[in-house]
C-alpha cells in the first residue's frame, strides 16, 4: 500500500532577489503552480550581423564571418502561472492575492524612495542621474535552470473576485530575457550566475547520446576533387 508520504514533493519554479554586492537571497517567490507550458527563444549573435538575411552579401569580410559568433545567445522565456486562493481564504483574507500580485509588479518598478530620491537629485540641478537600477533577479526551474533574467513582460488576468473586490484569481504572462555578460557589466555577480547557467547546458550536452553518420543513412563524408563535399550513401 502506498503512503502519501512516500510520494516525492514536486519541486516549485521561481524567482530570487539577491542582493548583487553580498549575494544573499533578498526575497524568494514561489509560482503557485508551476506553468504546463513554457516557450523558449534561443537567437545566435552571428557576427556576420545583416548577412545572415541571406539576401546574397559577396564580401569577403561577411564569408570570414558565417561560422563565428560575436557572443553568447539571446534567449527569451514566455509562460503563464496562475495564482488561486478560493480554497484556502482563511490564508488569503483580508486582501485576496494582492500581496502575491504587487510582489510581482514590484519586479518591474521603482520604489517610491528610489523615485524621491531621484527626484531630490533633480531638483538640485543634477546634470545627470542615472536610470534606477533594479535587484538581481534570478528565475530557477528545478536545479539545473537557474539563471538571471530581466522580466520583459508582466500581464496580468484576474478572474474572480471577494466580497471587497479582493482578486481571489488570476493567471500571469510572463516574459522573461536571460541576462548573458554581454548585458553585464564586467565582475558583477549576475555574470557569474549566468556563467553557470552555460556550464550546466555544456554538461547536459555532453551527457547526450551521440548519434552516428549510418542512421543518417550515410557510410561517410568526402571532399572529392572537384568543389563541394561528397555525401557517400548507402545502395
Amino acid at each position: 500500500m502506498t503512503r502519501y508520504v512516500d510520494i516525492p514533493k514536486p519541486i516549485r519554479s521561481g524567482i530570487v532577489i539577491i542582493d548583487p554586492d553580498r549575494g544573499t537571497p533578498q526575497r524568494i517567490i514561489v509560482l503557485q503552480f508551476n506553468p504546463d507550458t513554457l516557450e523558449r527563444s534561443i537567437s545566435p549573435q552571428s557576427a556576420g550581423g545583416s548577412g545572415d538575411s541571406g539576401g546574397g552579401g559577396s564580401g569577403s569580410g561577411d564569408r570570414n564571418e558565417a561560422l563565428r559568433l560575436k557572443g553568447p545567445a539571446q534567449e527569451t522565456w514566455k509562460f503563464t502561472a496562475e495564482i488561486d486562493a478560493t480554497d484556502q481564504f482563511e490564508v488569503a483574507a483580508p486582501n485576496g492575492i494582492h500581496p502575491q500580485l504587487a510582489t510581482l509588479e514590484m519586479l518591474v518598478q521603482p520604489t517610491t524612495q528610489q523615485i524621491r530620491d531621484a527626484t531630490r537629485l533633480s531638483q538640485k540641478g543634477a546634470i545627470e542621474i542615472s536610470p534606477i537600477e533594479m535587484p538581481l533577479t534570478l528565475f530557477t526551474w528545478g536545479s539545473k535552470r537557474v539563471m538571471p533574467v530581466r522580466i520583459t513582460e508582466l500581464s496580468i488576468n484576474e478572474s474572480a473576485f471577494d466580497v471587497d473586490l479582493n482578486p481571489i484569481r488570476a493567471s500571469l504572462s510572463l516574459g522573461l530575457k536571460v541576462l548573458t555578460v554581454s548585458d553585464l557589466p564586467a565582475g558583477h555577480l549576475g555574470a557569474d550566475f549566468y556563467m553557470a547557467h552555460l556550464a550546466q547546458k555544456e554538461r547536459l550536452a555532453a551527457a547526450a547520446r551521440r548519434g552516428s553518420i549510418g542512421g543518417l543513412g550515410l557510410t561517410g563524408f568526402g571532399t572529392g576533387a572537384g568543389p563541394g563535399v561528397t555525401l557517400t550513401g548507402r545502395g
